[in-house]
């Protein structure tokens, strides 16, 4: 679905192209297109104008998780229900490459500045090792650079890059967010965490503010924490929903303004 979020809130349109749930909805830079993939393992890249499918094919595993090259509109990354990772070109439809884990699931994708390496969160934390939970790859060669960067026996939901400083944090269900830096080794930051949310084996969403000052996630009680990037101490909370609180996410283009949602599919505009 398609929403006016700003003036009228009212639902603009709706393209029913899947046959199963829709786990990952992403739009293109220009604007125009939305891609999307689910649990019926196929591809969409749908025109927003028209309705059409500029792009449609079927992949090998059920899709959770889809994120665009930051530099080149035209490859796009899908993960999900697979060890497998892999690189498609809209132009041609076929895939570029494939990026190999020994896990069953991609939670989320995050592309470092340039494009040249990307990360993996994975399903993949046993008793005896944490390794995994976070893989770190070369973009071109499909080279697995580092599996050793979280080791704490956490799965991490979701990931998210700082607007301006080369750092990156992860959402963990150890109900905290870990900061890393986004240069090899990718090293922990041992003396910042974000605490205070709940996550409770909810996907739920973080997000830095476009100024980079704030960390905002969502949380299992149905809050909102917005967090002090500097000092990581919570600046404020709000009751957002009766039900998990799944993301939280700020406009692109108006930062006073933020869009959260719940584990049932309410969705709430906030200035």
């Amino acid at each position: 679905k398609v929403w006016d979020a700003v003036d009228k809130g009212s639902c603009l349109k709706t393209f029913s192209c899947h046959s199963c749930a829709v786990r990952a909805a992403r739009w293109s830079s220009c604007g125009r297109r939305i891609l999307s993939g689910g649990f019926d393992s196929v591809l969409h890249l749908t025109d927003v104008e028209t309705g059409k499918q500029i792009f449609s094919s079927k992949n090998e595993f059920r899709i959770s998780a889809l994120k665009f090259h930051p530099t080149e509109s035209n490859i796009f990354i899908c993960g999900g229900f697979s060890p497998e990772v892999k690189t498609w070109d809209i132009r041609t439809s076929k895939v570029l490459r494939v990026y190999k884990a020994a896990v069953q699931q991609t939670l989320d994708i995050l592309f470092l500045p340039e494009g040249r390496e990307f990360l993996t969160s994975t399903d993949a934390v046993s008793r005896d090792s944490a390794d995994r939970t976070i893989i770190a790859w070369d973009f071109q060669s499909g080279a697995k650079i580092s599996n050793q960067i979280f080791h704490e026996r956490y799965t991490c939901p979701s990931l998210t890059l700082h607007p301006k400083e080369s750092v990156f944090v992860a959402q963990t269900n150890g109900n905290y967010m870990a900061l890393f830096s986004a240069q090899r080794p990718y090293r922990i930051n041992k003396k910042k965490r974000y605490e205070g949310h709940k996550v409770e084996g909810f996907a739920v969403g973080c997000e830095f503010s476009p100024d980079g000052t704030l960390l905002v996630t969502g949380s299992s009680d149905g809050k909102v924490f917005f967090y002090n990037y500097h000092t990581a101490r919570i600046v404020r909370t709000l009751s957002a929903h009766k039900e998990a609180c799944v993301s939280a996410i700020f406009h692109p283009v108006l930062p006073s303004l933020l869009a959260t949602c719940d584990w049932i599919g309410e969705i709430k505009i906030w200035q």
